[in-house]
């Protein structure tokens, strides 16, 4: 049986392009619990890395709906775009130790060469990792001719990674075979998702990730990192996905998983938290509850016994 023995600092971290819907309500929500049952804290992270998608608005509506819900935050809320400068300094001291270099490839390129992966992104095929100086210098001119600029990618070595995840359990993979050599700094001279969430998390006091499995098969990249730049690993707990009847993940793009359809259909937050408890296994049966009096019914270990075993719930909202 797994157990805490101190108090955990969960995170919720959304993108701002979009209200909450089904899926982030019931990832937040079992942070939340996870964390408070520990006796822990709630950080709430804005990952707005993606400038051009993110929207101030939707992140004061996404906090909006986070209230509403009865969830809390105790630290930030922190904002990605404001922290350039700090992953600017852990992106330095890769590159000082020799780990990084230009990628010259295009997306078409990068699909014609790569080998599908288990996470369904792609093993970069190390095209680009050994070009001599002078072909750097050639394909930089070229790239600038047509207005682009290479990305920037971490080696990794032959080294397998093994995370004993609190949900998902032993899961391992090889950074090499499994993943790849990795974007760590974008084409737009933005900073990539694995560098910023890793650089965040060790600076906010992060001890425990929980998150949805898709991004299980990211985690070993994000590790790797950890131990580069010095920074202590957090628990992981990976959590199964709502889905619909066919199998199909509920996004923003989901009408009767949008917040706008479970308030009309579940009439108030704590219908829409008894409806998302059922499904997840924390109540038998419907009834309308808060976070706090959903908190009251359970230890840590039984919030983690309820996400065991699965790697989907299918979600019918209207059954």
């Amino acid at each position: 049986m797994t157990t805490t023995t101190q108090p955990l600092t969960g995170r919720f971290a959304p993108s701002p392009t979009g209200r909450m819907h089904a899926g982030n309500i019931y990832a937040s929500l079992i942070t939340w619990l996870l964390a408070k049952s520990s006796g822990g804290q709630i950080v709430l992270r804005i990952e707005d890395l993606d400038k051009q998608r993110s929207k101030p608005y939707f992140a004061e509506q996404i906090m909006r709906d986070y209230e509403q819900l009865g969830l809390t935050w105790d630290k930030g809320p922190f904002y990605q775009h404001e922290r350039d400068e700090t992953y600017a300094k852990a992106y330095d001291l890769l590159a000082q130790q020799g780990l990084v270099y230009p990628c010259f490839c295009s997306r078409a390129d990068l699909h014609a060469q790569s080998a599908p992966h288990t996470g369904e992104a792609y093993v970069y095929a190390k095209t680009c990792r050994n070009f001599t100086k002078d072909e750097v210098i050639n394909h930089t001119k070229r790239l600038a001719a047509q207005g682009r600029q290479p990305s920037y990618r971490l080696i990794v070595p032959s080294q397998v990674v093994e995370i004993p995840d609190l949900v998902q359990g032993r899961y391992c993979e090889n950074l090499a075979l499994d993943c790849g050599d990795f974007v760590i700094k974008r084409s737009d001279c933005s900073y990539a998702y694995h560098l910023a969430v890793v650089v965040d998390d060790a600076a906010q006091g992060i001890t425990l990730v929980s998150r949805g499995v898709d991004l299980l098969s990211s985690t070993p990249q994000q590790i790797y990192l950890q131990g580069l730049l010095g920074l202590n690993t957090p628990e992981y707990a990976h959590l199964p996905l709502l889905v619909d009847k066919t199998g199909r993940r509920l996004s923003k793009r989901n009408q009767d998983a949008s917040m706008e359809y479970l308030m009309e259909r579940y009439h108030s937050p704590a219908g829409i938290i008894g409806a998302l408890a059922v499904a997840g296994g924390l109540l038998e049966s419907f009834e309308p509850i808060t976070p706090q009096e959903l908190l009251a019914c359970h230890s840590f270990n039984s919030i983690l016994e309820a996400c065991k075993g699965s790697q989907a719930i299918t979600w019918e909202p209207d059954k």
